[in-house]
């Protein structure tokens, strides 16, 4: 069985690999799909050019692979056209089992970022690909820079209200990505992944004052006042917009559930916050 890992390169992909080669798989099995391949090659496995605008390069990665496993892409925006385009290019090349990242609840998400993975789990259905969806929360190392700013200013400040996140370290959902791949089955499936914890920020500041040995504050925002000081802090507005509607979804509940799928499907408790942010800080 050969395996395509695309965007081997960014932080997931590079997980997913050594993931992949901890669970036994055969490095000649894995192909890591990146668009700048010297980026790859300390990746232990076959590398393969794979640039989501040249579909060419898709299909030329695609030979003589089995199983795939589509990474979602970080430019949002233009993500389901990108994720189209190795959809297409999958579906031609006949692989038995086609794993795609998502996000939670995606296609009944009020979640800025759902719309972009519905619509590309929109796009699998209608393939007829054999699919498995990862629907992924949130990674524990998306809070680096609070962590930072906490550490040194004892504030943890957020639109995200009382809201809870089921989030895991990226490892985590690395490994389960894995295993599927490598597990017979799983095809059809859609699995919610999640924390076995689904924390607060009152929590989330708890857990920062522990890893940075200092006190720390949770600073519940307005929209507004978040809004205005991510401008002030240099975010352009409509940046500052979307990681304002993003707390709103998540202080409306989007990341809150958490029903153990994450550590099954890994065969362990998933990474606990506090273990997550000192493995970043």
């Amino acid at each position: 069985m050969t395996i395509l890992v695309t965007g081997a390169t960014g932080n997931l992909g590079r997980l997913v690999i050594a993931s992949l080669l901890e669970r036994g798989a055969d490095p000649q099995s894995i192909i890591a799909g990146a668009r700048d391949v010297a980026k790859a090659q300390d990746l232990g496995v076959r590398v393969a050019h794979l640039d989501y605008a040249a579909p060419s390069s898709i299909t030329a990665a695609l030979e003589g692979v089995d199983s795939v496993l589509l990474v979602s892409g970080s430019e949002v925006g233009q993500r389901v056209a990108q994720h189209k385009a190795v959809i297409d290019a999958t579906k031609d090349a006949g692989v038995t089992k086609f794993v795609y990242t998502s996000a939670p609840k995606a296609t009944t998400s009020d979640l800025v970022l759902a719309p972009e993975h519905k619509a590309t789990e929109e796009l699998i259905a209608e393939s007829g690909l054999p699919a498995v969806i990862l629907r992924n929360n949130w990674y524990t190392e998306n809070y680096a820079a609070d962590l930072a700013r906490a550490a040194e200013t004892g504030v943890l400040a957020s639109g995200a209200g009382d809201g809870r996140v089921a989030s895991a370290s990226r490892r985590d959902f690395a490994e389960a990505a894995a295993v599927v791949l490598l597990e017979d089955g799983h095809i059809g499936q859609v699995y919610e992944l999640g924390g076995d914890v689904a924390w607060n920020y009152s929590d989330l500041a708890g857990a920062i004052a522990e890893v940075a040995g200092r006190d720390v504050t949770y600073q519940p925002l307005t929209a507004d006042e978040q809004l205005a000081g991510l401008q002030a802090a240099g975010l352009d507005e409509g940046t500052a917009g979307f990681v304002v509607a993003l707390d709103a979804g998540i202080a409306a509940g989007a990341l809150a559930d958490t029903d153990g799928t994450l550590a099954r499907l890994i065969g362990r408790p998933t990474t606990p916050l506090v273990e997550g942010l000192r493995a970043i800080a």
